[in-house]
């Protein structure tokens, strides 16, 4: 685990029981996947500006990856590790991001439960992609 991700699965964790808001990007207003992903790597000190420009449903989201790609993500493979952040397919043209709170759980925006929860292994979803934070070098 490295310290930043270890900073970032905390800040995720902190926002848990933040209500739920399409396109949010503040706690004390409610955040969405997108804004609870801004929120917790700023919060970690990697500030990251997405889009605003999204549905819940989208055939393409690569003006988005650009943005995370110009950040300080970097995509990854292998174990999954605290502070993650991982991309989902929960049904046609939906993305959904979470973030690796441990090995096991993970913090996300849950429309449908109307807040920030925390979910355990295995996601009843595919998984597509993966971010870390890149390491110091």
């Amino acid at each position: 685990m490295t310290r930043a991700g270890a900073r970032v699965a905390e800040a995720a964790a902190a926002m848990i029981g933040t209500r739920f808001r399409l396109h949010g990007r503040h706690p004390r207003h409610g955040l969405d996947c997108v804004g609870l992903v801004v929120c917790a790597l700023a919060a970690s000190g990697h500030p990251i500006k997405l889009p605003m420009g999204y549905r819940l449903r989208n055939n393409s989201i690569e003006s988005q990856l650009a943005a995370v790609a110009a950040g300080d993500m970097v995509e990854v493979s292998g174990c999954l590790l605290p502070g993650d952040v991982v991309m989902a397919i929960p049904g046609p043209a939906q993305h959904h991001l979470l973030i690796a709170e441990t090995p096991n759980s993970y913090v996300h925006a849950d429309a449908g439960i109307g807040s920030v929860v925390r979910t355990f292994s295995p996601l009843p979803w595919p998984i597509t992609r993966r971010w870390r934070i890149k390491p110091d070098i």
